[in-house]
């Protein structure tokens, strides 16, 4: 089994369903007592956040970039940064290492192309949502991401922040989370990213009739997909 280095604390109510679901996966995969390989660097949000919202996002890379590059050295087969707002940065961390960087992006999109979905809607940080770095990565493989108005944008992207990072779940926000998907159905989506690790601790599959992509378990089966191929 190879080694995941595993960049955390993003928040760490979602790293912790990262490590949780990677060994699940493996479990099931290998049986018995069977689990992860990981190397786990926890870095302190209040500080990568604080410098995001001073717009220093070369210091957030080279933050990231040298969480990378230790886990490497102490022994790390891949990288999985375990969230999907910092990828923003990674084309920093790429540079950083010489092993391979396995992107948030990338397995959303091999999972709305499995399932035939071409327009998708995204709910995420408003940063994610009203920047291009995450919705061009999966556009890249021929899929349209909407996004919400600017109301919902800010009332998702709140809850993120002021509940689910501190591990808050209240019905009424998984109320109005599944209004936002109403509307984005109604506009024509086929399917639902839940782009922001934390948001599938609200809502899932089973809340909306279309397809859902929760993107940490789809980041982490990739991962153990990589973990338990041959080298």
């Amino acid at each position: 089994m190879r080694t995941l280095g595993l960049i955390g604390g993003m928040s760490w109510v979602s790293t912790a369903e990262y490590y949780r679901t990677v060994n699940e996966l493996v479990a099931e995969r290998l049986g018995g007592l069977h689990s992860a390989h990981i190397i786990l660097e926890s870095v302190d949000f209040g500080e990568i956040e604080k410098l995001k919202l001073a717009g220093r996002w070369t210091d957030v890379g080279a933050h990231l970039a040298a969480a990378a590059a230790r886990l490497e050295s102490a022994g790390a087969d891949a990288i999985v940064l375990c969230t999907n707002t910092m990828h923003f940065v990674s084309e920093a961390i790429e540079r950083a290492i010489s092993i391979p960087f396995i992107h948030i992006a990338d397995t959303t999109a091999d999972a709305i192309i499995a399932t035939g979905s071409s327009r998708v809607g995204l709910l995420a940080t408003a940063f994610t949502m009203e920047s291009t770095f995450y919705r061009d990565r999966v556009a890249s493989h021929g899929i349209d991401v909407m996004t919400p108005d600017a109301a919902d944008r800010d009332h998702v992207s709140s809850i993120i922040y002021d509940e689910l990072c501190h591990n808050v779940i209240r019905p009424e926000s998984r109320a109005l989370y599944l209004g936002v998907v109403d509307r984005l159905l109604a506009e024509g989506a086929e399917g639902i990213i839940l782009g922001c690790t934390e948001v599938e601790l609200l809502i899932g599959p089973d809340d909306v009739a279309v397809p859902v992509f929760p993107t940490t378990r789809l980041h982490a089966q990739a991962a153990v997909d990589f973990a338990l191929s041959t080298p």
